[in-house]
């Protein structure tokens, strides 16, 4: 058996993948909990001065409308059912946004990074 055959032949297991993705995101987690403070921090200023406006009921959101439409801007999925009103609230969404970019891509890094690493470990232990 060739060496490059030996090598795509290395078995992984998720949980060596987990516990290495989990060591990644331990490495980050002041970036993480920073992000995860900025999002609180402009979910409560949406609430406040976003003027956000369930458009079914074209009425004032409620506290838990607003979180949930934070949430849905930071995942950049944007169901359209909450919408800010004011222009401090728009630019505060492009904010949720941006912010939900980052968290996610830092997941996705971790994730892949956490592949790496077992695969390499992997590789070294045969």
């Amino acid at each position: 058996m060739s060496k490059a055959t030996s090598e795509a032949a290395v078995r992984l297991r998720a949980g060596d993948i987990l516990l290495e993705s989990g060591r990644t995101l331990w490495y980050l987690r002041s970036i993480l909990l920073g992000l995860l403070l900025l999002f609180v921090l402009l979910a409560v200023a949406m609430y406040y001065m976003g003027e956000p406006v369930e458009t079914a009921k074209r009425t004032p959101s409620s506290m838990g409308e607003t979180f949930y439409f934070c949430a849905i801007t930071a995942l950049t999925i944007g169901y359209g059912d909450v919408v800010p009103t004011s222009t401090f609230g728009r630019i505060d969404a492009i904010l949720l946004g941006l912010g939900g970019m980052i968290f996610t891509g830092l997941f996705v890094a971790a994730a892949v990074r956490g592949v790496q690493e077992a695969a390499r470990r992997a590789g070294d232990q045969e």
